[in-house]
């Protein structure tokens, strides 16, 4: 298979050949169409690099006329074209130019072109157990020697690859997936003799071969799960279980295959997870408690304690899980601790890890070391904690959801997949959704800049780095997960946008994406502060960054298949989340009920 930038390049000397040439963009355009069925077969023709493709402006059909953002600075647009401003300042419509059309025509093609290679590099990932499809392995780099445990299939990884496969109605290796990762859930796994706690989903498996016993010659598939005990940093991963609940619902609204949900070992795996997360424990926060690592940042980031992304995960799971538990007797008490925690859960978030300009002013007024049930300063926050960068950075507009709240500690960093689905799953409130949008935009150069997305921002540099991250030399400032760029959060980002109609951001991001990662061979992510470098360790032909450009694609063209990805917060727990707000926080607490509670 020809890779997307040869292809590019033999299209870009198609384009730009004089005008006598006997294979000018009319007829390359016409003879595509005309060959829809079968592969694209271009002419012997010099070539040009993609970047000058990417780049040209073309000249030979440039239009004469004066462009309306030269003469005033603004530009308008209608149904008819662009607009023109004459001197007079008159808005005069014209038709859309020769130019114009070519250019549109000529970048749906290289978007064609790109995407085709993208879904026959996902399909390549495809991995098979017992004939069936099963998953896809995180990278299929050639490149590379050194395999690790890139050629495992990991849960978190196959989301993205799972929702396209679901937009393009290929129901099987979504159903096959969540059929066999349920029969793992029960593994005993050990580490120096200490198993997890039941219900835990593995990181990762893989697909083994191995002879049957007494006979050499035959054998027989296996799968061999990964819990962390062979993971670097020997992490349990919290977040698979919960990726695992909202990939099992996004495929009953997709397929409609309710039969899936019902099953009873289905529904007893999700009643495990949910026993997990909801397990008494030592804290009193409703947030859930986990060590460092144990999501899509899997290394020691200083995340360990309460991090926004699996709380944003944890809300988005337990509103997913309500709607498939089925209503049985032995349900009861968990729907009734479900609920519970996810009215104590949205307000704590939206009240304590929310930060703009006005609550950053308050924080830094804050008084401490108060104590009693009246305290504004509740989790003893000194205002000195208030980093410099973020005095600045702070726009007027917009805000966002600090990365970990702890007692005497707010991590201010912005965690970019934990504020998406916190607006995906209606863990923020509207006005937050649309603030943390407009931060976004604000914001782009430091963001987004040449590659989106941040995993998260500032970096950690200097002896915080030090200190924080162990000097880990993978996570050196401005790469990997420590303000690295990654192209995978472009699906998440979209899903985001669509549900809040503001799609253009996400449409604006996938544009510049585009532009490199068919030709950058589909890093896993980009180094420095603009992500103008492919990572250091960044393995190519990176799965969850193919699957998360196809699926950015496919919602753009199609918003309304977002929603099975999407949850709404619905009125019983509006209702109870408003008595919390309206409740007076200074209230000394009284006697405690004789009524029965749960508490989670």
């Amino acid at each position: 298979m020809a890779s997307s930038e040869a292809i590019l390049q033999v299209f870009g000397s198609a384009l730009f050949t004089k005008p006598d040439s006997a294979y000018s963009l009319g007829s390359f355009i016409n003879y595509k169409k005309r060959n829809r069925s079968n592969a694209i077969r271009f002419p012997t023709t010099p070539t040009i690099r993609f970047e000058n493709l990417k780049n040209k402006r073309f000249e030979s059909f440039g239009c004469k006329c004066q462009n309306a953002e030269s003469v005033s600075g603004f530009t308008a647009e209608n149904e008819n074209g662009t607009w023109f401003v004459d001197n007079a300042k008159e808005f005069i419509p014209i038709q859309e130019t020769d130019a114009n059309k070519l250019k549109k025509e000529s970048e749906g093609l290289v978007s064609d072109i790109i995407e085709k290679e993208a879904w026959d590099l996902l399909r390549e990932s495809i991995v098979h157990y017992c004939g069936s499809p099963i998953g896809t392995i995180a990278a299929n780099d050639p490149t590379s020697s050194s395999v690790l445990n890139y050629d495992q299939v990991f849960i978190r990884d196959f989301i993205p690859s799972g929702i396209a496969f679901l937009l393009k109605e290929e129901y099987d290796i979504v159903r096959n997936f969540i059929l066999h990762t349920l029969q793992l859930q029960s593994w005993e796994k050990t580490m120096d003799c200490h198993s997890p706690g039941q219900g835990l989903m593995p990181a990762s498996f893989k697909v083994r071969t191995v002879p049957l016993e007494g006979d050499e010659k035959a054998t027989e598939e296996v799968l061999d799960p990964d819990f962390g005990e062979a993971a670097i940093g020997r992490v349990a991963p919290v977040d698979s279980g919960l990726w695992w609940i909202i990939l099992l619902r996004a495929y009953g609204k997709s397929s409609g295959d309710m039969s899936l949900v019902e099953r009873i070992d289905v529904q007893t795996g999700i009643k495990m997870i949910l026993k997990l997360c909801l397990a008494d424990g030592f804290d009193m926060f409703p947030t859930l408690l986990v060590a460092d690592g144990p999501c899509m940042i899997d290394r020691r980031m200083g995340i360990h304690g309460h991090p926004l992304e699996i709380q944003a995960l944890f809300y988005s799971a337990l509103m997913c899980a309500r709607e498939m538990l089925a209503p049985e007797d032995g349900s009861a008490d968990l729907i009734r601790a479900l609920n519970n925690r996810l009215v104590a859960l949205s307000f704590h978030i939206r009240e304590y890890y929310w930060i703009d300009l006005k609550k950053l002013n308050e924080i830094y007024r804050y008084k401490t070391e108060e104590y009693s049930y009246d305290a504004v300063n509740k989790f003893n926050i000194y205002p000195d904690q208030i980093p410099p960068w973020l005095v600045e950075w702070m726009p007027n507009n917009g805000g966002y959801l600090i990365g970990n709240l702890q007692p005497a500690h707010m991590d201010f960093r912005f965690f970019s997949l934990g504020n998406f689905w916190s607006v995906v799953s209606s863990l923020v409130t509207f006005n937050q959704a649309n603030a943390i949008l407009d931060l976004i935009e604000a914001k782009w150069g430091d963001l987004v800049a040449d590659m989106p997305f941040k995993i998260c921002y500032p970096a950690l540099e200097g002896q915080e780095w030090q200190i924080i991250s162990g000097s880990d030399p993978k996570n050196t400032p401005w790469s990997y997960h420590n303000g690295g760029s990654w192209p995978t959060l472009l699906w998440q980002l979209t899903v985001a946008c669509i549900k809040m109609d503001r799609p253009e951001i996400a449409a604006r991001a996938v544009k510049i994406a585009e532009g490199r990662l068919a030709q950058d061979k589909w890093p896993e992510y980009y180094d420095t502060k603009r992500g103008r470098f492919i990572g250091k360790q960044s393995r190519l032909f990176q799965t969850w960054t193919i699957a998360g450009y196809l699926v950015s694609k496919l919602l753009l063209a199609n918003p309304e298949k977002a929603k099975i990805l999407m949850t709404d917060e619905d009125s019983e727990l509006a209702n109870a989340f408003s008595c919390l707000i309206t409740s007076n926080p200074r209230k000394k607490r009284g006697p405690k009920s004789s009524q029965k509670t749960y508490i989670v």
